[in-house]
């Protein structure tokens, strides 16, 4: 371990020697905190990541062309019969595992916890977004007599919250020896001139984003984990979808029959202009092309079916070979530069490491059936209009 000399030396050689004074006024036990956090930054890859701020990011048009979808309403009995037997040995041989990336707070909500742990207005008693979750999962026990593991990706700034709130509601019925908890990446902000900032007693940090359950699925040994219990696909979704599916022997069947290591669920974007980012290739390989990013003469434009051509809208949906997963674990996945309340922060995205493989499959699901986010508090993809599509599709008076 690096002694006090050591750390004040590596916090000048980076730029952060605003932090030593900061540190000289801690209590003892403040600093061996503040001292273990930067002993695990990596302050080559922030210098790195600092000087990427300065670089505008541009984007020529012909690196974007359609990629091919397959309509879950449009496939003929025969085949459904077919992949459908192929998902179900899938799950009865045990070979599944799904991941919920569950590392954000509901403060937008006005939930003072996990958003996992947000209730909902739902039937007599309301229900909670994990308790929703915990039930969509258990149907597989009820169907195919096999329970799936469940991974659930936290944040250290919720994780014991989360953990504390599955024991104290006896984890929703679940089976508590297959249901497994881990944290995700952290990475500091930077102020505009490239400073750490220090708050309540640590270096202030954001997550890595949802691309880093790659990076957290190795570190914290959970492919090791997947690969002893001989788990072969995991399915991997944001908490705040109470409609998902991951059980779902259809996607599962025709994945494999497809041969692709990697598959999405998406839906029909709504209008042209909907703020949200849809299923492409880039230079040739598979991933997401965000709103933004889309010019406008692509965003509008049509097949001879009147069909938006880059129409199908990302859901966080995602099944992924477990190899796959263990491939993109090994690679350094591009960091995307947002900012908030005045600071840089860094984060990859989950759909950066599908150009890793030669394809995907990308399977067009109905939005009412299986698309029920909860970002806001009032209006669009709120708590409200979430309800509204649980509700409808289960009949729930």
């Amino acid at each position: 371990m690096l002694d006090k000399k050591d750390i004040e030396n590596k916090l000048k050689q980076y730029n952060q020697e605003h932090i030593i004074e900061i540190i000289e006024k801690m209590s003892s036990e403040e600093q061996q905190n503040i001292i273990k956090q930067i002993l695990e930054i990596d302050f080559e890859k922030m210098a790195e990541l600092y000087k990427s701020t300065k670089i505008k990011q541009e984007m020529e048009e012909d690196q974007i062309t359609p990629i091919d979808y397959i309509d879950k309403q449009k496939i003929d009995s025969q085949e459904l019969k077919e992949i459908k037997q192929i998902g179900e040995q899938i799950i009865k041989n045990n070979e599944y595992a799904v991941v919920t990336m569950a590392g954000g707070q509901g403060t937008r909500l006005g939930c003072n916890g996990p958003k996992g742990a947000y209730k909902l207005d739902i039937g007599e008693n309301g229900k909670y977004i994990f308790e929703i979750l915990a039930e969509t999962l258990k149907k597989s026990k009820q169907l195919y007599g096999v329970l799936p593991y469940w991974y659930i990706m936290t944040s250290n700034q919720n994780n014991k919250q989360t953990i504390e709130f599955f024991k104290e509601h006896n984890y929703f019925g679940y089976n508590k020896q297959k249901i497994k908890f881990f944290t995700q990446g952290e990475l500091p902000m930077l102020t505009e001139e490239g400073k750490m900032v220090v708050e309540n007693g640590l270096i202030k940090t954001g997550s890595d984003g949802n691309g880093g359950v790659f990076t957290a699925l190795k570190k914290q040994k959970i492919i090791e984990d997947m690969k002893n219990k001989n788990i072969k696909w995991v399915y991997i979704f944001g908490v705040d979808n109470i409609m998902v599916k991951p059980i779902d022997t259809v996607f599962i069947g025709l994945t494999i029959k497809q041969n692709m290591q990697i598959a999405s669920k998406s839906v029909a974007k709504a209008y042209p202009e909907e703020n949200v980012g849809v299923y492409c290739k880039r230079d040739g390989k598979p991933g997401i092309v965000e709103y933004i990013e889309l010019p406008e003469k692509m965003r509008i434009q049509c097949n001879k079916f009147g069909e938006l051509i880059f129409g199908d809208a990302n859901i966080i949906s995602h099944l992924l070979s477990l190899d796959a997963i263990e491939k993109i674990s090994n690679q350094n996945l591009t960091y995307h530069i947002a900012k908030k309340n005045n600071l840089y922060k860094f984060e990859t995205f989950i759909f950066d490491g599908f150009k890793y493989l030669d394809d995907m499959l990308v399977m067009r699901v109905k939005r009412e059936e299986e698309f029920a986010p909860i970002k806001n508090k009032e209006g669009i993809d709120s708590p409200e209009t979430a309800k509204k599509i649980y509700e409808n599709y289960y009949n729930v008076i």
